[in-house]
């Protein structure tokens, strides 16, 4: 199938196993149970709701996640951009920092992007703050500088033939990607798009711009690994 092929509807997604194919390679994932997808969405800040829609035009359901009542209902995780220390202490302060954890550990996807990417790596600098450590990498907060010197960029991207667009604002810089993490797409020699597994980070805005390769490919993830534990 080429490199471009495309799922673009998850109205019926939710699978009981399902062997992965190499990231990069778009294959249409086999779907044996006809429910929706149901991805939950981080919503304490950040713009949850471009999130929330991107998801819906590409057919699957959403859920704004504040309780861990909210995640257990979800088969997948958006954790979105805002201010990361606030999320932690958020995530804390509710009982979700362990309670993602375990989501992740039993096999479900999630994907942090630009704060969502700090939460989910293993070590944080500028300044050094806690994590959720589900990454295995070293992440430098506000490394593109201040918000009114983001900017927009296009860089390869192994999930498509041609260039992405890239909306970074406040983004972080991802300094280390350990032997795990396959990184997918890069901006000035640095990853920007990595993957381990059920896991994916971006340290830009895919949620920003009218390219859905990213959230598709998400949904793709979340499909596969929905009710299948994860491996060491």
């Amino acid at each position: 199938m080429p490199a471009d092929s495309r799922c673009t509807n998850f109205a019926l997604l939710k699978v009981s196993s399902v062997r992965i194919p190499k990231v990069g390679a778009r294959y249409i994932v086999p779907f044996l149970n006809e429910a929706r997808l149901k991805i939950g969405i981080l919503a304490v800040q950040g713009d949850f709701e471009a999130h929330a829609t991107r998801l819906r035009e590409l057919g699957a359901e959403t859920l704004e996640v504040r309780t861990i009542a909210d995640l257990e209902q979800c088969d997948g995780l958006i954790l979105p951009g805002g201010e990361s220390t606030t999320q932690l202490q958020f995530l804390q302060e509710e009982g979700l920092y362990d309670a993602i954890r375990n989501f992740a550990n039993s096999g479900r996807a999630i994907f942090g992007t630009c704060a969502g990417a700090i939460l989910l790596a293993t070590e944080v600098k500028n300044p050094p703050q806690s994590s959720l450590r589900l990454m295995d990498m070293t992440v430098l907060r506000n490394a593109y500088g201040r918000q009114v010197a983001s900017d927009v960029f296009f860089g390869p991207c192994k999930l498509k033939s041609g260039p992405m667009e890239m909306v970074f604002i406040r983004g972080p810089i991802i300094e280390r990607a350990g032997n795990s993490l396959e990184v997918l797409a890069e901006y000035a020699g640095k990853p920007v798009l990595v993957q381990n597994k059920n896991l994916l980070a971006a340290t830009f805005h895919p949620e920003l711009t009218s390219d859905a390769t990213v959230h598709e490919h998400f949904l793709q993830m979340a499909s596969a690994h929905s009710a299948k534990p994860a491996t060491a």
